[in-house]
């Protein structure tokens, strides 16, 4: 019991130390894991703890990844994407296999020890890419959409190369494994065992079969019995055998349970379950992803890498450009454009954590030489270690060189009207489309080109592809004559650095901004804007009438209980903005934090009073 308390306190510790830090540099939640797994290697190795059958069991982290992943398609998007998954999936494993081989046929290796090289290399990290572009938010953009679909294509690809594996398994290597007592290992059950092949087919097609019916029709009455409880850690006991019962079942059937909760999860995506599902496994699911990452740091063999360093770093960084070179190609044919194709090709660039799997497989069976092995786990292991880098290389340079680069290819804008949208997204379309109709006809400037060409196919031929910020382009939109200035763009550094600009330079320009939150109207402010929108505000003061009237209140006293609610904001911001400090973040600023303490008693006392008098004049309005 002491020496599993013991591992727990310093696999956390660990985690909990390094993951801030990481992130506090910009470096990423996964580089920080990966960098507390190296640092606490040599403790493990003192404990005796058995890093690869941690991480065997942390891989189900990436299980419970791929099934909040299918939640969020529908079967639908997924007939959609299938053009990608099959030419990019399979393009991208079926160039890298062959590439790899070629190269490893070069160095001396034979045919079939070389196609399972390739197999091995060819397969990305899902656990990485995936936790990458969900924690930057890039999960939505076309290089992280690509990205889905090869990594949804190699998980699927995983079932078939253990098949074929072993009918490529080195004769020699084979035999002596055999005579060495291969039993040791163990058999571990399964419903395929012993089955011909059209008998394994119609198993495995059972087991499929299984998860969408069960899905659709299994899972409303078992959760509406967990229900009756009332136990909140029922659900969740609920939630994690649906995920481990599927796992197993494809574990059974041979199949990737990655690819089996995978299933489930797009079958449950229209689920009146579905939030519920994902509140409950998304904590464990970032535990083990965390702990699986930590085991890819801690299992790096530096005694092995500094015998071999020359040649796994060349291996690496050979891996790294011929993978990326593939990437690159596939994303030009499947025009994938920009900055995006560089995000691909730079985050999808590495080995994965089904290399380790595999790599397992054959050493187990004696597939694979044990040097070959060893050296390929390292190469694995440092693809992986070397990714986050990868990453930050996009974000600070390529993001960068593209959105310059975009800046000289703006479009002419060959109008000039006495208004100008700078972003026509969600806000921006509705307040042009609103001015409009009204007839006052404005310039509206966007930063996506993805979005103009929607546009124009609707029609829409007055919005111009550009950067807003720029003081050039807002020159040749007119803003030396222009009588308003409407920021909708969507980022807040670059909504604050317009309206900056704007009030500084156009002194008698009217300019209204969107703010993101309640701090960002002060950072607005400061910066001389006097008509600023808060992007949430109204639609929250709606709902929240609406709220009243859904409580039994008329539409005329939940309207005065919102308009109410409205004064006593605006008042309460202005009472508080001489000391908010646009240089230092709300929560550090200890006189703003006091302030905003001090009067908030008297704010919900004074806000209540007014609510209770127009509660009940309700009688006399009716």
């Amino acid at each position: 019991m002491s020496d599993f308390l013991m591992l727990a306190f310093i696999l956390l510790v660990a985690g909990i130390v390094a993951v801030p830090i990481a992130t506090r540099l910009k470096l990423g939640s996964v580089l920080g894991y990966l960098i507390a797994g190296i640092a606490i290697a040599p403790i493990l190795g003192v404990l005796g703890v058995d890093v690869v059958s941690l991480q065997h069991f942390a891989e189900f982290g990436v299980v419970m990844m791929l099934f909040l992943v299918g939640m969020e398609l529908e079967p639908k998007i997924l007939w959609q994407m299938r053009a990608r998954l099959l030419g990019l999936g399979g393009g991208q494993v079926l160039m890298t296999m062959i590439l790899v081989m070629s190269v490893a046929m070069a160095f001396g290796q034979s045919w079939n020890t070389a196609l399972i090289i390739g197999m091995i290399l060819s397969l990305s990290s899902t656990a990485i890419v995936l936790q990458t572009l969900n924690e930057k938010g890039l999960m939505k953009s076309d290089g992280g959409q690509a990205s889905f679909s090869v990594l949804l294509f190699q998980d699927i690809a995983f079932i078939p190369m253990l098949a074929i594996i072993p009918l490529l398994a080195f004769p020699e290597v084979a035999n002596l494994t055999a005579g060495g007592g291969g039993d040791d290992h163990g058999h571990s059950f399964s419903l395929v065992e012993g089955l011909n092949g059209w008998q394994t087919m119609l198993v495995t097609l059972g087991a499929i079969a299984s998860i969408i019916l069960g899905g659709n029709y299994l899972t409303r009455p078992i959760f509406r019995f967990v229900a009756w409880a009332k136990l909140r850690e029922l659900f969740t006991a609920a939630a994690l055998l649906m995920v481990i019962g599927i796992a197993l079942l494809m574990t059974l059937v041979g199949l990737s349970p990655a690819l089996g909760t995978f299933l489930a999860g797009v079958v449950l995506a229209n689920s009146e379950y579905k939030h519920e599902l994902e509140a409950d496994i998304d904590p464990f699911r970032g535990l083990l992803l965390g702990l699986f990452f930590i085991t890819v740091g801690a299992g790096i063999d530096f005694n092995l890498l500094s015998e071999n360093f020359g040649v796994v770093v060349s291996m690496t960084m050979g891996l790294i450009l011929l993978k990326a070179t593939v990437l690159f190609l596939l994303g030009t044919l499947f025009k994938i454009r920009g900055a995006q194709r560089w995000l691909f090709t730079l985050g999808m660039a590495q080995a994965g954590e089904f290399g380790f799997v595999l790599l397992a497989f054959t050493t187990t069976n004696g597939i694979l030489p044990g040097g070959v092995a060893d050296l390929l786990l390292l190469v694995v292991a440092l693809s992986m270690l070397v990714t986050p880098l990868l990453f930050i290389l996009y974000d600070q340079i390529v993001a960068g060189l593209y959105a310059r680069g975009q800046q000289q290819e703006a479009d002419t804008i060959d109008e000039e009207n006495g208004i100008i949208i700078a972003g026509r997204g969600r806000m921006g379309g509705i307040v042009d489309r609103m001015l409009r109709t009204a007839g006052y006809p404005s310039t509206v400037i966007d930063f996506s080109a993805k979005q103009l060409d929607i546009l124009r196919k609707f029609g829409v031929s007055h919005t111009y592809f550009g950067d807003a910020t720029r003081p050039d382009l807002l020159h040749a939109a007119g803003i030396d004559k222009a009588k308003l200035l409407i920021v909708t763009i969507d980022d807040k550094h670059q909504i604050t650095e317009l309206v900056s600009y704007a009030t500084r330079n156009y002194p008698n320009l009217h300019v209204i901004a969107r703010a993101v939150d309640r701090h960002h109207t002060y950072e607005l402010w400061a910066h001389g804007c006097r008509d600023i929108i808060r992007e949430t505000y109204d639609s929250s003061l709606r709902i929240g009438r609406s709220a009243f009237e859904a409580l039994g209140a008329p539409r005329a006293s939940a309207e005065e209980m919102k308009e109410a609610f409205h004064e006593m904001d605006q008042k309460s911001m202005i009472e508080v903005a001489d000391v908010f400090d646009i240089n230092i973040p709300g929560h550090e600023n200890e006189a703003y934090v006091e302030r905003v303490r001090e009067r908030a008693e008297s704010w919900e006392a004074e806000l209540h009073d007014r609510m209770m008098e127009i509660m009940e004049d309700e009688p006399e309005k009716a």
